[in-house]
């Protein structure tokens, strides 16, 4: 069994989150990726934060793989074109995500203009790009064919890991808390709890979002989670699709 560990929503607007979701993995020896968000809702570009950059570097150095997740993490506002895009477009953006899941209602062309425009924020920062991540890990189908040509070798959503430069998928499991609302949270734990007894089965990722930090009842579990599974981290997304 292998577990990765990942920081989500990685831009200066969850710095201290940040900072805390670090320090906790590698208190466990865990060296997480770090998904880097180029403008956090159009309010947080990355390059106007030099000091938070430079802290990236820093994690990267120290062997955090740093991952492109999404460019704004923010859907658009439009309405889409027919009734069953629209009732896919509520389903994704008020019920898996506070309208955030940026990649699962825009167009290919869209797509392509945000990967450009965000794998170039990532090289001015200085930061190796090692793989993407759509927020809240919607995608359309044509997205890890997309990748494909512009030779990315690891991707996720929900149940799935990607190769796509190479055209490999393996099922994984994905353990993650979600504080948004009460119910949200009680169900979540709940699940991470029962899920991860599915571990062995599985590659198994462990998903850290820096607003459940906030919450202490979050903290307490993930530091549970982190210790059962410390001997079996591994520091590549990529590793998990190996045999």
């Amino acid at each position: 069994m292998k577990v990765h560990v990942s920081i989500h929503d990685v831009s200066p607007a969850w710095e201290p989150e940040i900072e805390m979701a670090v320090t906790l993995a590698r208190r466990h020896g865990a060296k997480p990726a770090l998904l880097v968000v180029p403008d956090f809702h159009g309010s947080w570009p990355l390059l106007a934060h030099s000091s938070f950059c430079r802290r990236l570097k820093e994690w990267s150095r120290d062997g955090c793989e740093t991952y492109l997740h999404g460019f704004f993490h923010r859907s658009a506002d439009g309405a889409a074109p027919t009734p069953s895009d629209r009732l896919r477009q509520f389903f994704l953006q008020r019920c898996v995500s506070n309208r955030e899941a940026e990649f699962g209602d825009v167009t290919r062309e869209e797509a392509r203009f945000r990967l450009e425009q965000g794998e170039r924020v990532l090289a001015r920062a200085d930061l190796p790009l090692m793989g993407f991540v759509p927020p809240a890990w919607s995608m359309r189908r044509w997205l890890v064919p997309l990748l494909a040509e512009r030779g990315y070798r690891f991707t996720e959503d929900h149940t799935t890991i990607y190769d796509p430069l190479r055209g490999r998928s393996r099922a994984s499991l994905v353990l993650n808390y979600a504080t948004r609302t009460p119910a949200r949270l009680v169900s979540t734990l709940a699940y991470c709890r029962a899920a991860s007894l599915a571990a062995p089965l599985f590659p198994t990722r462990i998903a850290i979002h820096p607003m459940d930090l906030r919450h202490a009842v979050v903290r307490e579990e993930l530091d549970r989670l982190l210790f059962r599974f410390r001997p079996r981290f591994v520091t590549s997304g990529a590793d998990l699709l190996a045999d």
